[in-house]
């Protein structure tokens, strides 16, 4: 019959749905089939009904992204991962995931990213959710605010961006659990290579894929790490929300994640070295940085990362700086990119108040000690001398022109 059929029919059929090969490929395979075809309409049925394993439509699921999945599972030792089209999908989830909803509170670090906090203080208000800002390294001010407001959940990071406060997460564990509450732990600029929440009791664990886990500017994704109960509530989610990640995008993570290790050894190398050069430096009235003594919480960041460093990400302040002295000094880099990123395998600087922050009111940033003067970094995996030498020369271009 196929040899009668029109050209039209061929060009369609021709060369698809081969024979299950009896091969296992070295890679994963990329699968961007939106079908999945059974020969038993009963397992068709069976996978509708979540009697068995299977695929049937990527809002319910794709064998590449399940393979990103369960790589993230085994690195953060969750029972289960959930993988989104980005971060602010991830945190969403979470949220909702975690118990928050109309009516209830939510206790967040006050110095989360720009992004997570208007999800809370606009999105989720206009939802009925009330969410109380704290001092997450003020252990005494959070359990204070978790007594009065009994939230649904505590949010926070477990470095924070972009002052780099150190979250005491087991701490913070057992504040949330007295009162019944989850605890949601941001671990983009820690990564399982620093440090593993839920080891620690955290609830959820939330990453943007797009920073570290992927870690070569090329891919956005989001993950929450829980357990396989809290994964299959998610999942549920998912298929309703439709906030899901695309195979492509999957893979792309999934390959990030074989060098993950590698680069974050690097990356906190060079952001410690970074760090104390920029300490000695006049034009510098300020450096956030968890690997150095002086910082306020160095002790915790100890305690919970050992020797494996204190990451890749710092910040630090311009002396006497606006925004004409930071954009000067930002446009002075050579070899360090002014990308409105993270993580990545590049060196890449930020200006707070105009990008990650620009929808915190500049009151609230200014109350938070995101200073007009305030630049981030993330170090990449350059040589690190390079990386100093390139930040000496833009502060002295910089510095002689005012």
């Amino acid at each position: 019959m196929k040899e009668r059929q029109s050209i039209f029919t061929r060009a369609v059929h021709a060369g698809e749905r081969s024979a299950a090969p009896d091969f296992t490929p070295v890679s994963t395979p990329v699968h961007f089939s939106v079908g999945y075809i059974y020969q038993d309409m009963r397992d068709l049925d069976a996978i509708f009904g979540g009697q068995r394993a299977g695929y049937v439509y990527p809002r319910y699921g794709s064998p590449t992204v399940h393979a990103f999945e369960a790589a993230m599972a085994a690195l953060e030792g969750a029972g289960d991962a959930v993988a989104f089209a980005s971060g602010m999908g991830a945190v969403h989830a979470a949220l909702l995931g975690g118990g928050v909803r109309a009516g209830t509170a939510v206790v967040a670090a006050a110095d989360v990213y720009g992004a997570t906090y208007a999800l809370l203080e606009r999105t989720m208000a206009e939802l009925g959710v009330r969410t109380r800002f704290v001092d997450i390294a003020d252990l005494d001010e959070v359990a204070a605010a978790v007594e009065e407001v009994q939230p649904a959940a505590l949010l926070c990071e477990i470095i924070s961006n972009p002052l780099m406060k150190v979250a005491d997460v087991p701490a913070l564990v057992e504040i949330a659990h007295q009162a019944g509450a989850t605890l949601i732990v941001d671990n983009t600029f820690a990564s399982p290579y620093l440090f593993c929440p839920l080891e620690h009791g955290a609830d959820y664990v939330v990453h943007s894929a797009t920073k570290y886990l992927a870690g070569h500017g090329d891919v956005m994704a989001g993950v929450v790490a829980c357990s396989a109960e809290r994964g299959l509530d998610l999942r549920e989610r998912q298929k309703l929300l439709g906030a899901n990640l695309g195979p492509q995008e999957a893979w792309l993570a999934l390959r990030g994640l074989k060098t993950l290790p590698l680069r974050m050894r690097q990356h906190c190398v060079n952001a410690q070295a970074v760090a104390q050069w920029l300490a000695g430096q006049p034009a510098i009235a300020r450096v956030n940085y968890p690997g150095l003594e002086a910082h306020p919480q160095h002790a915790v960041a100890q305690r919970l990362f050992g020797d494996r460093g204190s990451g890749g990400m710092l910040s630090f302040e311009l002396a006497g700086a606006g925004q004409a002295e930071v954009f000067r000094f930002m446009e002075a880099l050579e070899l360090v990119l002014p990308a409105t990123t993270l993580g990545d395998v590049y060196s890449l600087t930020l200006y707070p108040a105009h990008s990650s922050h620009r929808q915190v009111a500049p009151e609230v940033r200014a109350a938070l000690g995101i200073s007009e003067g305030l630049v981030r970094l993330s170090a990449g995996i350059e040589d690190a001398q390079d990386i100093i030498a390139d930040l000496e020369q833009a502060l002295a271009r910089a510095t002689s022109r005012q």
